[in-house]
């Protein structure tokens, strides 16, 4: 398969969803994911909101060595306080109003697996403490019971906080901190792994067509430039959304177009040229216009940016010559 027409999702091995990318900021994601996959220590995954933390922890989970276990998700800011602590470690028959039998917690149903604890910066402070004790003593009480059980739990917890800054404004404990964080995965925003935004939108786009039944659609090359140039401050969730919608939008049409675009995409509401978008034509314009990009951003270096692009030297100077790149530009660098 010539470089040029390689797939563009790159599935973990052994892990049920894809982790897509290609970029180095990527890559040190993908080789701590493998490294902390087996292990028992609890995994601190940082990054902003829509970065795709709980992917990277069910990546943890689907390719270690606890994947025949349950894995147990709770967002920490989702739950009202008084609930979520009867959520977590269960309770006893009369121990409340309506507590008409024994039930188990949510950490319990995780043994043998994993337990992510989503936004874990909401967290009350005398669940912090409750939660402290659990990963000191491997052991939990239901609420209204006297006697302790043990539990055999993997935790991965997750925050778009700066920790260091809410113990300082003390709203978290520092000791529970250094307890979660044995391993901290940093998930990097989109912006600082533009060249993984081809793969996401490729990604989600055959996704999402297929979910709803529809044919392969593409991209015209207007709308492309268009996505390409927007800063997704809302991340990969916010690309998910915004393909969703586009596929939505565009009915029976074969191609996302700029006006099916949102305004903060297209705020000036550019319509594309109809009968000009054969797919051919629109993926040659959009790889010219991808590889050009890429050279300008390291000054014509082609072993740097065949490198950051995710190719061959070979391949980037094959895709070069086919599309006609480079002819005008003056003197460029091969090193």
């Amino acid at each position: 398969m010539p470089e040029d027409e390689a797939p563009i999702s790159i599935p973990l091995p052994q892990v049920s969803a894809p982790i897509v990318g290609r970029s180095a900021a990527f890559a040190h994601v993908r080789e701590l994911i493998d490294k902390v996959k087996d292990l028992d220590a609890p995994v601190l995954i940082a990054g902003e909101s829509g970065t795709g933390k709980e992917l990277v922890a069910r990546a943890i989970h689907d390719s270690g060595a606890r994947r025949g276990g349950q894995f147990v998700a709770v967002n920490c800011g989702a739950i009202p306080d008084h609930l979520l602590e009867s959520e977590l470690f269960g309770y006893v028959r009369g121990a409340f109003t309506g507590a008409l039998r024994d039930k188990a917690g949510l950490i319990e149903d995780a043994h043998k697996g994993t337990f992510f604890l989503d936004e874990i910066g909401d967290l009350s402070f005398p669940l912090q403490a409750k939660l402290l004790r659990l990963l000191q003593e491997k052991e939990i009480r239901r609420v209204g019971e006297n006697r302790t059980r043990a539990v055999d739990v993997r935790f991965i917890s997750a925050t778009n906080k700066d920790l260091d800054r809410e113990i300082e404004q003390g709203r978290f404990r520092e000791d529970l901190f250094y307890r979660l964080r044995i391993v901290t995965i940093d998930i990097p925003p989109v912006r600082e792994r533009r060249e993984d935004l081809l793969l996401l939108l490729n990604h989600f786009a055959e996704k999402y067509a297929r979910q709803m039944k529809k044919e392969k659609v593409y991209f015209t090359p207007g709308a492309l430039d268009l996505l390409m140039r927007y800063g997704w401050p809302g991340n990969v969730r916010e690309i998910q959304n915004e393909i969703q919608r586009s596929l939505i939008l565009c009915g029976a049409d074969r191609f996302i177009r700029e006006e099916y675009l949102s305004p903060k995409i297209n705020p000036k509401e550019i319509v594309s040229a109809r009968g000009e978008n054969n797919f051919f034509e629109a993926k040659a314009e959009f790889v010219r216009r991808f590889l050009n990009q890429a050279l300008e951003k390291h000054d014509y270096n082609k072993a740097r940016t065949a490198e950051e692009i995710g190719i061959s030297r070979q391949g980037l100077f094959k895709l070069m010559k086919k599309h006609r790149i480079g002819e005008s530009n003056g003197e460029e660098k091969n090193t």
